[in-house]
């Protein structure tokens, strides 16, 4: 016979968003379970930047985020903001540096953030149950009923925390979308945002030898674009700002490089000229570039070309190449390698000061599984921070 338990809250989640939402609800005095269907909480907390986990970042706004909806995240990352969770992480002493960017990682271990996170719903009573599946949900008058393999559950208030579809080994499933449309609720199409990419067999070819060479470049795509490195990988590009641009992009268009952001091309070849007539193109552009990626980028006559005698039409081609370079991927790596999703459930059939669904009582949606993504650099833990202690307040 099963049994029926009966609870305030129940979190589907223990990822960053469900333990912060659990931790807000428990200190309401709120009976909180959270369930999670792997064999263990914060699986991208743990595996997150190399290990000790970006979990946020010293500059946060509205502009470092993607949504069908650009003002939703307003609201939350206003009530709690990165200062807040950087005061947490203070009370449990754990150490931690800044990168590039304001990005903050641990100086140990990502698993520190963890356990600070499950010491937290520790101390406000809240349950973490593993290897529990949700085989169904159901609308009732005062809330709802979970089915799972071994019970029912009743609770008030449902929140989903179940993530999107990045990186499947580590657990991720599309529950919370077939949720969303259970409801009736919109689900923007999801795509691996935060991804490299692959690219056409051609232009594989002719960057495969360049394969672990980086370069600071400015990567755009409409009107977006990013200053960071480009990394050369034997499937494609990766490297920071590729990443970037991902989520922005589109199948089917192009990406553009500008592989000299600090140098005005024509004039330091103007100015060569008159000291180096002689030399040959390749020999003046290794002074910025490396001299591979310079002659797979410029053709073979170009590249041997003396400076005195390249034509105007010449001079236009190298300016191209080298601070308008055109490439169309020919898709990205996928979920498989990809950090985030872009897409998910419509932010605007849910509120952005409570995270209840507008038009279903008591259903919560937080972190990524909505339709909002962030930049690389700690962004989407911050937005998981944000949305979850949000819902904590109301569930």
């Amino acid at each position: 016979m099963s049994t029926a338990e009966n609870l305030d809250v129940v979190v589907i989640g223990a990822g960053a968003s469900g333990l912060m939402c659990a931790i807000e609800a428990g200190k309401r005095g709120r009976k909180v379970l959270v369930l999670e269907h792997t064999r263990k909480a914060g699986n991208k907390i743990r595996m997150s930047g190399g290990g000790r986990c970006n979990f946020t970042n010293y500059d946060v706004s509205a502009e470092n985020y993607l949504s069908h909806n650009p003002h939703f995240v307003k609201s939350a990352l206003s009530r709690f903001t990165q200062w807040d969770f950087i005061a947490l992480v203070s009370v449990y002493n754990i150490p931690y540096h800044e990168r590039d960017h304001g990005q903050l990682f641990c100086d140990n271990s990502a698993k520190d953030i963890l356990d600070m996170l499950l010491q937290e719903c520790q101390n406000v009573g809240v349950t973490v149950r593993y290897k529990t599946p949700i085989e169904s949900v159901a609308q009732q008058q005062d809330g709802f009923q979970l089915q799972t393999q071994n019970n029912s559950i009743n609770c008030t208030s449902l929140v989903i925390a179940t993530g999107g579809l990045s990186i499947p080994t580590m657990g991720s499933t599309p529950f919370g979308y077939h949720i969303a449309e259970q409801f009736g609720i919109k689900v923007w199409p999801p795509n691996a945002g935060l991804v490299p990419f692959t690219l056409q067999p051609h232009d594989r070819e002719q960057f495969a030898q360049l394969s672990g060479i980086a370069v600071e470049a400015i990567v755009s795509c409409g009107q977006q674009q990013f200053r960071e490195n480009v990394l050369f990988t034997h499937r494609g590009l990766s490297g920071p700002a590729i990443l970037q641009i991902s989520s922005y992009w589109q199948a089917g268009e192009a990406v553009n490089i500008n592989w000299l952001p600090n140098v005005d091309i024509a004039s330091e070849l103007a100015q060569a000229k008159q000291t180096s007539p002689k030399q040959q193109l390749k020999t003046t552009l290794s002074t910025y570039l490396p001299q591979r990626l310079i002659t797979t980028l410029l053709s073979q006559t170009l590249c041997t070309c003396p400076l005195n005698q390249l034509t105007h039409a010449q001079h236009a081609e190298i300016e191209t190449c080298l601070h308008n370079y055109a490439i169309k991927p020919n898709g990205t790596e996928g979920y498989r390698t990809a950090e985030v999703t872009v897409g998910g459930v419509d932010c605007n059939a849910v509120s952005s000061k409570t995270m209840e669904a507008l038009k279903v009582p008591n259903l919560y949606f937080i972190g990524e599984v909505l339709d909002v993504t962030g930049w690389l650099g700690g962004y989407n833990f911050q937005w998981a921070w944000s949305s979850g202690w949000c819902a904590g307040q109301y569930v």
